[in-house]
């Protein structure tokens, strides 16, 4: 096992106007699980190759273990990766598959099969050990390059978006197995993805990136409850916050029909920096609708007006998605958590509430977190 350090790491492609990955700044300790997240383009892919070998590091240094390992070829990093499309060998076994990078290695026929056994065994691969990978589902193909990169046992495991190529039930079900898994083996682990939800679940911590800059790193509990700036805030949690530029009044700012107080730390914040609108930001079911008990269809004078635009029912849950009072056309919609079982319907006018203390407030042009 081994920490991982990058230390200014910078990546620029030949021909390119800007780094795809700038000046990042991450530690990562030994046996923990760390998820870099991020939109298409964020250079999330680009951090975890440099830390493979498989992309130059233009500036900066990339330790393992305290060891400057910027220049060394992938062979001697000691690490091991899975990929999305599997990288299987098709004229192989499973048990070959595994075993392979163990044979070229050097190691003998009786230690190869002893840890591609004891990695068939953890993955639930011993029955299709003699198989070859068409006759295995996209799943078990997976298991195979878990396997893989399992039986070196290497001091890093690098996962390249490694569920991108399942379906939905399937994905949920390999991200915990990938979870569980590394929680026993107690391995170093960098993994890559664009979902958000795999990288809430699985990471110890996550390291959300944008345009190639780290944004933060914190729990995923931390990322969620206290997004250190608006871009943050609206990439992790689905639905996503809603976000909306407001003005500062008396009391706290405007927001459709209501003025909402906000707490006194972001509220002295805005007002040192001179600020005359900040953006507000308020999770989904951050709401109560109506008065207690009701099902907050009575269109009552008080509260946040929402007009229904339309209903996601999902069972235990429902997201409504409005307009407020005074939003100009073509406003992205507003999203309130409601009861599964008492959704409102499309066209209703609706009066809910937003619960104290529970709001974001972000500079509008920075959009650090203010307070």
């Amino acid at each position: 096992m081994a920490s991982v350090e990058y230390v200014n790491a910078t990546c620029v492609y030949p021909g390119a106007t800007a780094p795809s990955v700038s000046d990042l700044d991450l530690k990562i300790e030994d046996g923990e699980f760390m998820v870099l997240v991020g939109p298409s383009g964020s250079g999330k892919s680009t951090a975890l190759r440099m830390l493979a070998g498989l992309e130059n590091v233009s500036s900066g240094q990339i330790l393992i273990n305290g060891s400057d390992v910027s220049r060394r070829p992938p062979k001697d990093r000691d690490i091991a990766m899975v990929f999305q499309n599997y990288a299987l060998y098709p004229h192989m076994t499973v048990g070959e598959n595994m075993g392979f990078a163990l044979k070229l290695k050097g190691v003998s026929k009786e230690e190869r099969l002893a840890k591609v056994t004891e990695a068939a065994r953890l993955l639930d691969l011993e029955n299709y050990l003699d198989r070859k990978p068409k006759a295995l589902s996209g799943g078990q193909r997976q298991r195979v390059a878990m396997g893989r990169a399992i039986v070196r046992d290497p001091s890093v495991f690098l996962m390249d978006e490694p569920l991108s190529n399942l379906d939905a039930k399937l994905r949920v079900e390999t991200r915990a197995n990938i979870a569980a898994l590394q929680a026993r083996l107690k391995t170093t682990t960098v993994y890559v993805t664009h979902d958000q939800v795999e990288a809430m679940t699985m990471g110890d911590r996550v390291a959300v990136l944008k345009d190639g800059m780290l944004q933060q790193v914190d729990t995923p509990r931390n990322l969620y409850d206290k997004p250190g700036n608006a871009f943050v805030a609206g990439f992790i949690g689905s639905p996503a916050m809603n976000l909306r530029d407001v003005t500062l009044v008396p009391g706290g700012v405007q927001l459709g029909n209501i003025v909402l107080p906000i707490s006194p730390n972001p509220l002295s914040a805005a007002q040192a920096a001179g600020l005359s609108t900040v953006t507000l930001g308020i999770r989904p079911e951050s709401f109560t609708a109506g008065d207690p008990g009701s099902s907050g269809l009575e269109k009552a004078s008080e509260g946040l007006k929402v007009e229904v635009k339309l209903v996601e029912e999902l069972g235990a849950d429902a997201y409504v998605y409005g307009t407020l009072p005074g939003d100009p056309d073509g406003s992205k919609h507003f999203v309130v958590r409601f009861d599964g079982r008492v959704p409102p319907r499309i066209g209703d006018v609706l009066s809910i509430n937003v619960r104290t203390n529970e709001e974001h407030v972000f500079h509008p042009e920075t959009g650090a977190r203010l307070g």
